[in-house]
């Protein structure tokens, strides 16, 4: 054996057997390994290391594998790894095809990269081929540099449009041979890794060595994510395998968040290749072939995450409490850009539930396994989450989600959920509903089962939400009903309508779903609510009618001990009865409350006709007329026709002095005249001439000083009533002209809400009416006709397209937020002392309000003089007056 050459020692080493290797490895292995530190050449170098490592390698014990052969081999190895890189992205930046030279340079140094992965996974496939267990001890240097390899070489790969300018197709040949051979490397290191065991017993240096495996395999699923499918299936696997294979001892070394992080990015990134691939196939109108493949291979990639998130975080879910946030953004984001989103591309129905039954059923285990934990019910009922747009129907589907899963869990895990922290699953449900304005707008429908054994039908996203909440309240335990109520009464009371009703018609159910006593003890609370909270407050209005629909809920007999709990004749509880439809009474029962609610009321109405009539004094007057309107359209068949007369007469004195000027500056008198308008329909056929002048005399005079949507809402019912009535003859030269210009008048309403009642009610007044020549005087225009037309021919005036609508919303959206944005700008505190409060000068509408009190006393004064002879103190007192109006007088000259 040459002494001196190098090269006379390799082609000798050439010729040698398998014994003469093992028999000469103490005298030969010091010289190769000193020759491979020497070497400069980069093929002799790769020469050298074939020969040390498939020679020479075998014939070394495995308890000395790492001291004699890889700490002394690999460092030379991957400092000539990071010389070829460096040599190929320097050459690779000037690469050309015309520059013939500097393509071979570049191509020869892909090969020697090629050779060189080849060794290295030779290298570690005859280590996967011992039959004995390999300890990590013994080949401790081997998985950090050949990951290093790994990921470095993937990078190069990654990067390689960017690296080589433009110019693969001079060398995608050996480029790709250089991925393939990567990937081989990485397989063979994974399954030797696979062969290695660790228990108890294991080092603190074994276990460090692991974790670093694992962490570094994770920054190589970063690198290969978008490359290609199953090797990045495979990475991921790999990471899994280990982190539960060697759960008890790797456990508090893991960065668990960073892994949690890495699969929930990769998850999101592989259902938006599915999105993107179900959408390209929807606009190109190609079912089949490679996109389809694709796409079938990407969602079971999805399903595939999907199940590695449910097994990692089943094993180190108590790791999870700062990665809470990461995991519920998962889960808003998918949603988010999955139907019924506003915010999801258009695919077809195949592909979506293909998706669905694919991916998002894999995916589900996954809230249960976070039920109990505390970290994640914080975070998925945050106060403070402030959603975008889009993550605010996700938000809804999530909670909707876990209450459909609650029922089946533990006693302590439901007491977690629904008493919360900050809110309860309860009051987050009704919050986040409350931001669904665009889906419950358009609306968006969901699939859902109604009867059994039937197939799921789309229904709406309110009907949706209102079935599942239900059917969650129905398994709430009664010691969390503390929080049921708060959160119903809440969201009732609430500024929201639709969120409002959704309340109450779940606490409606709870009311036919729970005993007749607990329904009983609802309606007590709501009744006193009513009578403790201002009357014309809109959460009044909310509370009346939810009364009104839980009182036919009610047993019979707790019925009539509501009614003598508030006794109807007591005038402080007519502000309930106001809200009470008495057709949830029994007959005898309603009829008794109709004639007491009819005499409170009147005696009410009198109190103030023969008092001053003072405007600031009408709240308790409209409550009253807001009785009789109830016990005349609830109740009107069983009031005594003396009882009746009594009403309209009552009802007749209020047009005597009713002005039109005053009613359109005073809104306490413009809900009087509202109410009174809504009287009138019910005895709209006994009114006579006068009192039929009279009101429309009103209402022309009204109509010209702009009245509020609210009293053309009553004036449009009021004239659809008109149609039952012979207008007698002495009042038809006045009010047939001012019955057809308020008609002509409310069909040309801009306000789309007026405008379509008004069709409604001239539609009524036109099929009713005998005064038939009345019907074209209202029609003042081509364009009024050519409406009415069309509404009796239900004919929409403008299409709006589904992508319009879906825009539409979410532009409403926008504007809806950022007005409630600046609103709550405005109430915020700045946390300094508050200003004094500044002086500002009286409005007009403060004056006009005073004056118009003024007039009102006058006019009742005038009143009372004509009916009978005055006190003697009131000339008096009348001077007294007039020298203060006239000081008032010369005080503004």
């Amino acid at each position: 054996m040459s002494q001196r050459d190098p090269e006379l020692l390799l082609q000798e080493l050439g010729g040698w057997d398998w014994e003469l290797c093992r028999r000469e490895l103490p005298a030969v292995l010091p010289r190769l390994l000193s020759l491979y530190q020497e070497s400069e050449d980069w093929t002799e170098h790769i020469r050298v290391l074939r020969i040390l490592t498939e020679m020479f390698l075998p014939h070394i014990s495995l308890a000395d594998l790492e001291q004699t052969f890889f700490s002394k081999v690999l460092p030379k190895t991957l400092q000539l790894f990071d010389n070829l890189m460096y040599e190929l992205s320097s050459e690779a930046k000037g690469l050309t095809s015309q520059n013939t030279e500097l393509r071979c340079t570049v191509r020869n140094l892909l090969q020697t990269m090629v050779q060189l992965l080849e060794t290295l996974t030779g290298c570690v496939r005859y280590l996967c081929t011992l039959q004995e267990c390999v300890p990590l001890e013994s080949i401790r240097t081997l998985p950090s540099s050949v990951l290093y390899v790994i990921k470095n070489t993937f990078t190069h790969c990654k990067d390689s449009e960017s690296v080589y300018c433009g110019h693969l197709h001079l060398i995608s040949d050996l480029l790709q041979a250089m991925f393939k051979e990567t990937y081989s490397l990485q397989k063979q290191l994974m399954e030797l890794l696979d062969m290695i065991s660790m228990d108890s017993t294991s080092t603190e240096d074994n276990i460090t060595d692991m974790v670093s495996v694992i962490h570094t395999v994770l920054e190589i699923c970063s690198v290969i994510s978008n490359m290609d499918h199953a090797l990045h299936a495979n990475t991921w696997k790999f990471i899994i395998k280990q982190s539960l294979k060697h759960h008890s001892l790797l456990q508090c070394h893991l960065k668990h968040s960073d892994i949690l992080s890495g699969l929930c990015k990769d998850t999101l990134l592989s259902f938006q290749s599915c999105l993107q691939l179900a959408e390209q196939m929807k606009m190109s109108e190609i079912q089949e072939g490679t996109d389809l493949r694709l796409f079938q291979k990407t969602v079971k990639l999805c399903r595939f995450f999907a199940n590695s998130l449910v097994h990692y975080t089943k094993e180190f879910l108590s790791f999870f409490s700062d990665s809470c946030s990461q995991l519920h953004q998962l889960f808003l984001q998918i949603y988010s850009k999955f139907p019924p989103s506003l915010y999801a591309p258009e695919i077809l129905e195949v592909h979506r539930d293909e998706i669905s039954r694919v991916f998002l059923v894999a995916l589900d285990p996954l809230i249960n396994q976070l039920l109990p934990f505390t970290p994640f019910m914080e975070q998925v009922l945050s106060e403070k989450l402030d959603l975008p747009a889009e993550q605010q129907l996700p938000q809804c589907l999530i909670l909707i989600t876990i209450m459909d899963k609650l029922s089946s869990q533990p006693e302590e895990v439901q007491t977690l959920w629904n008493t919360g922290k900050s809110l309860s699953l309860f009051s987050a449900l009704f919050f986040s509903f409350q931001q669904c304005s665009g889906e419950l707008s358009l609306p968006v429908c969901l699939p859902e089962v109604i009867s059994t054994g039937q197939p799921a039908a789309p229904i709406t996203l309110y009907h949706y939400v209102c079935v599942h909440l239900c059917s969650f309240i129905a398994s709430t335990p009664p010691s969390h009903f503390p929080q049921l109520e708060y959160a119903l009464l809440d969201a009732v009371l609430g500024s929201s309508m639709i969120t409002s009703l959704l309340a109450m018609d779940s606490w409606c159910f709870l009311a036919r779903y729970g005993t007749a006593e607990l329904c009983a003890h609802h309606v007590v609370v709501i009744a006193h609510l009513i009578k403790s909270w201002p009357s014309d407050s809109y959460q009044v209005s909310a509370l009346g009618v939810l009364l009104r629909r839980m009182l036919f809920l009610m047993a019979p007999d707790h019925q009539a001990k509501f009614a003598h709990k508030f006794l109807p004749e007591e005038v402080e509880n007519l502000a309930v009865w106001q809200h009470i439809s008495l057709k949830a009474l029994n007959p005898d029962l309603r009829k008794r409350v109709a004639c007491q609610l009819c005499v409170a009321g009147l005696a009410q109405c009198r109190r103030w006709l023969n008092s001053r009539r003072a405007l600031g004094e009408l709240r308790p007057v409209n409550t009253a007329l807001s009785v009789l309107l109830a016990a005349c359209n609830f109740a009107g068949d069983t009031l005594e026709a003396e009882l009746q007369a009594s009403v309209l007469g009552v009802l007749s004195q209020f047009w005597s002095f009713l002005q039109a000027k005053q009613v359109s500056e005073e809104p306490s008198l413009q809900q009087t005249l509202c109410l009174l308008l809504h009287l009138l329909e019910f005895f709209i056929q006994a009114l006579d001439a006068e009192l039929i002048t009279q009101v429309f005399a009103l209402q022309s005079s009204l109509f010209r000083l702009d009245p509020p949507d609210h009293i053309r809402l009553a004036m449009v019912d009021f004239l659809s009533s008109m149609g039952k009535v012979f207008i007698p003859q002495e009042a038809q030269r006045q009010v047939v002209p001012q019955l057809s210009c308020l008609f002509a008048s409310l069909l040309a309403d801009q306000t789309w809400l007026i405008h379509q009642h008004a069709l409604e009610a001239f539609t009524h007044f036109a099929e009713e009416t005998s005064h038939e020549d009345i019907v074209p005087q209202c029609l003042n225009s081509e364009e009024t006709k050519n409406k009415v037309v069309s509404f009796l021919a239900k004919m929409r005036q403008v299409e709006e397209t589904i992508e319009a609508r879906i825009e539409r919303m979410k532009q409403e959206r926008i504007i809806c937020s950022a007005q409630l944005m600046k609103k709550d700008g405005e109430l915020e505190s700045t946390g300094e002392p508050l200003a004094k409060r500044a002086c500002h000068p009286p409005s007009e509408e403060q004056y006009k309000s005073a004056v118009g009190t003024m007039e009102g006393a006058v006019e009742a004064v005038k009143l009372l003089l004509r009916k009978g002879s005055p006190p003697a103190w009131l000339a008096v007192k009348l001077e007294a007056l007039h020298t203060a109006i006239a000081t008032l007088r010369d005080s503004v000259r």
